[in-house]
């Protein structure tokens, strides 16, 4: 298969490549040259897609987990070996500053190791049943069973990395695939999907279709043949596609905008700053984990803010291919654009533009906001850029409520040494995760990840994923004595 940049690429489906058919351009965030063409799979692409998981299913439930635990190394070992490759192809189609690039290959290494190991450990549990007269001789064993056919659908922001914490756990259920990779960035899911059949994945039980957004809906929502779908993207969308796929699973992780406690008593403001500059703007911001929100007692909060503004004067912005940038474009001009009005919004209602706000096409200089107030964009939404609000408090619970004013609940950090503060966040902030000692946007792939209000619904990480993809199944035996 050609993944070279340039050139045509046909999407994957019965182990095949298929080429013909309608393409679309793919272009470089960065300075909009040309990534390549990738053929666009039709309704009748997916129809067929369905079909042959549907008849894969009990090929792949049948795959002894020896298999499928040789089956997730090998992809592991082949993403160690093309680890360049994947990163070139993430910094093309993506826009990701090269070293990010490289890191999301590496973690994604791990979430297929992972999985390889999950798939050894898929167990289940036997029951005594002689509980009662008459039931001498009766007992029980469950066993987890795959659900069925899978369809993922992966945003552009990881486009390795997410989309390997959809197919791993699948891969290690037994469950039959369909992959539809976000527009933007189609070439990274594609050559996955062809690392993944060369390990020795049967061919009708993976497909990797680019579709139109009509499509796409048309098999979330109306192919009943899908028993679970798995959605990382916007809340909007995420909700809608749930209300829609009637008795379907549905796993959403979905948007945020990440709030960070600062307290008086942590030992290392230096580090701290360093820490929330590169959390909140990496990769330009582009995480549903980006620090956006930042909270700092009122007695530190000057020292704090002035900080992270000279940290952030150091982190190297522009070109995605050069080894010092940290923050790259804007994956559309359309939404350098949008961050651009948002930000003059916030300003213009009372905001104070600390630094940043530049911008040159897709590129935003990196954002440092004061004085935002409960109801502005940057504050209220999901920025998904490079922008953070810095505010003062004075009261701890303040500080929580401020974190928990906000409809989306994925991650949040605190920094503070006290563990009866630490207990009462772990207890009232209302978030799937509370990262204590570190930023929101730290997170390992092998843990139970996920939100809660508008970030999402169910947990990724591969094991959690794996109970999401399997189903307990009861097998009651008794006159066998």
């Amino acid at each position: 298969m050609k993944m070279r940049p340039g050139t045509q690429t046909g999407f994957l489906l019965c182990g095949k490549e298929w080429i013909d058919g309608e393409s679309l351009e793919v272009r470089s965030p960065w300075d909009q040259g040309l990534v390549g063409r990738v053929t666009i799979a039709t309704r009748a692409d997916a129809r067929q897609a369905v079909n042959h998981a549907v008849a894969s299913l009990r090929r792949t439930r049948a795959l002894p987990r020896w298999k499928r635990r040789e089956i997730l190394e090998d992809v592991a070992a082949a993403l160690i070996e093309q680890k360049e490759r994947f990163a070139q192809l993430i910094v093309a189609e993506a826009g990701k500053p090269i070293r990010l690039a490289r890191a999301e290959v590496d973690r994604a290494v791990l979430t297929f190791k992972t999985a390889a190991e999950e798939a050894a450990r898929i167990g289940g549990e036997s029951l005594p049943l002689d509980l009662t007269e008459g039931n001498e001789g009766r007992w029980g064993l469950v066993q987890r069973f795959p659900v069925g056919p899978v369809l993922a659908i992966t945003p552009f922001n990881f486009p390795l990395n997410l989309v390997a914490h959809k197919v791993a756990p699948a891969l290690a259920a037994g469950c039959p695939l369909i992959l539809k990779p976000a527009p933007q960035t189609p070439f990274t899911a594609l050559a996955l999907g062809e690392v993944i059949l060369k390990a020795g994945w049967p061919g009708e039980a993976l497909a990797v279709l680019p579709l139109s957004i009509v499509d796409t809906t048309w098999l979330a929502e109306k192919e009943d043949r899908i028993k679970l779908v798995s959605f990382t993207g916007s809340a909007k969308i995420g909700w809608e596609l749930k209300a829609h796929s009637g008795r379907k699973r549905v796993l959403l992780e979905l948007g945020g905008n990440a709030a960070l406690i600062v307290h008086s008593d942590w030992h290392d403001l230096d580090e701290a700053a360093t820490r929330t500059a590169h959390a909140a703007f990496g990769f330009a911001g582009q995480s549903c984990i980006s620090v956006q929100r930042v909270f700092v007692e009122r007695k530190i909060f000057q020292t704090f803010l002035w900080k992270v503004v000279e940290t952030t004067a150091r982190l190297a912005t522009g070109d995605p291919s050069n080894e010092a940038t940290e923050v790259g474009p804007l994956v559309r001009l359309s939404e350098a654009e949008r961050i651009e009005a948002w930000v003059k919004e916030a300003v213009e209602g009372g905001a104070k533009l600390i630094a940043g706000g530049e911008r040159v096409g897709s590129v935003v200089t990196p954002v440092i906001l004061t004085g935002t107030k409960p109801g502005m964009k940057v504050r209220d939404e999901e920025v998904f850029g490079p922008v953070v609000a810095i505010e003062p408090y004075d009261d701890f619970e303040q500080a929580m409520a401020d974190v928990n004013h906000s409809r989306y609940g994925l991650q949040a950090g605190l920094l503070t040494r006290d563990a009866g503060r630490i207990l009462t966040a772990y207890r009232e902030l209302e978030v799937g995760t509370l990262i204590v000692g570190d930023t929101p946007s730290w997170r390992l792939d092998p843990m139970p990840y996920g939100g809660v209000k508008d970030s999402g619904l169910g947990r990724e990480g591969v094991r959690s994923a794996i109970e999401e993809m399997t189903e307990p199944r009861m097998l009651v035996l008794s006159g066998l004595s």
